[in-house]
């Protein structure tokens, strides 16, 4: 008899197993088909053009921000390519190069004015004397009180003119 309860017990647990599972499956099937349903609601399909330009709404908005945004691109480039002409330009000055070349030519300048001053108010001051420096002519006269300075300027045919007294700096006059 053990047997016996033993096979309806497994029949019945059998059956419950059976029950609990097409429960599961039925619940199952009826969240699914909420999921479905709730995406099955729709709406008459419209056509409508998404540009501002065919459709005409906001049109004039659109234009303005179109606008704006080339604008802001255009002057970015601008401020990107000064950049980095400004920073060529750096490179270049700081070249080793472009250091010599202003070394040298700051020592020259110096060596020159020197000589002027000597000439000037040196112990056998000149009265008059010129040279020429690149595209200058400079030239002096001096009256004993006072030293002309003139710098005439060949590309652009100017002159400029300086007066310098000679006793005001203590030189010998």
């Amino acid at each position: 008899m053990t047997k016996e309860k033993t096979k309806k017990q497994l029949e019945k647990e059998q059956r419950e197993k059976d029950k609990l599972l097409w429960s599961i499956m039925l619940i199952g099937i009826i969240l699914v088909m909420g999921i479905f349903v709730q995406n099955l609601k729709a709406d008459e399909i419209k056509f409508q053009f998404k540009s501002p330009s065919f459709s005409g709404i906001g049109t004039s908005s659109h234009y303005l921000t179109v606008e704006s945004q080339e604008y802001t691109r255009k002057e970015q480039l601008r401020a990107d390519l000064k950049a980095l002409e400004d920073q060529r330009k750096r490179d270049e000055e700081n070249s080793v190069v472009s250091r010599f070349t202003k070394n040298l030519e700051s020592r020259i300048f110096a060596q020159i004015s020197r000589q002027i001053v000597d000439q000037l108010f040196g112990e056998n001051p000149e009265t008059t004397g010129s040279f020429e420096l690149f595209d200058n002519i400079i030239s002096w006269t001096s009256d004993g009180t006072y030293i002309t300075l003139t710098i005439y300027n060949t590309l652009d045919e100017t002159t400029t003119e300086i007066t310098i007294p000679i006793g005001d700096f203590g030189f010998g006059g």
